[in-house]
């Protein structure tokens, strides 16, 4: 490759990753192009983008973004997209399981680490991260978990006397509370 393909091509990805910080790592190794094509239009409709990427340019333009990965060795898939870590790692699991569904078989393709925001973690971590909206929820009900604790505590006792209150008002509205029989029908 001459030095001006590879500065379009480091462009390129430099273009393309500029702001990527959640991403899975592949390596394909015994991708035939069924295969290929199963993964990419699998990951596709999940909203997730695949690239074939030279390792050197890999490790080169994420360096530049502040994401410290080590593609290893062997040729690198980059999947990224979808809404969270989670759901990326995720997708790429579900279709990597969709293209082995007998262990016996050879893997077609092996997962190398995925980098969530910035940093490398398996990819089993990766689907345990917590969505942005799930973290919001949690956040949410921790600060409201106590709120409403106090409430229960103030309004609860105020319930019980308005209960024993209404209880010793039908007792004194009634007629055997005032000492004459009880009206007969008849």
């Amino acid at each position: 490759m001459s030095k001006k393909i590879k500065e379009l091509e480091l462009n390129d990805l430099r273009k393309t990753f500029k702001g990527v910080r959640d991403f899975v790592l592949l390596e394909p190794l015994k991708l035939d192009s069924a295969a290929d094509y199963t993964l990419r239009k699998s990951l596709r409709e999940k909203k997730v983008r695949v690239k074939m990427v030279k390792n050197s340019f890999v490790k080169k333009v994420f360096d530049e973004n502040g994401v410290k990965v080590d593609p290893g060795s062997g040729p690198t898939l980059l999947c990224w997209g979808a809404g969270s870590v989670k759901e990326l790692s995720t997708a790429v699991d579900s279709v990597l399981k969709q293209l082995r569904p007998d262990q016996k078989l050879p893997a077609k393709i092996k997962e190398k680490t995925a980098v969530a925001d910035g940093t490398p973690v398996t990819i089993e971590f990766a689907k345990t991260i917590p969505t942005r909206l799930e973290a919001i929820g949690s956040i949410v009900a921790a600060i409201l978990g106590p709120g409403a604790g106090i409430a229960g505590a103030i309004a609860g006792p105020g319930a019980q006397l308005a209960s024993i209150l209404k209880t010793i008002e039908e007792k004194a509205g009634s007629p055997a509370a005032d000492g004459a029989p009880a009206p007969t029908a008849g």
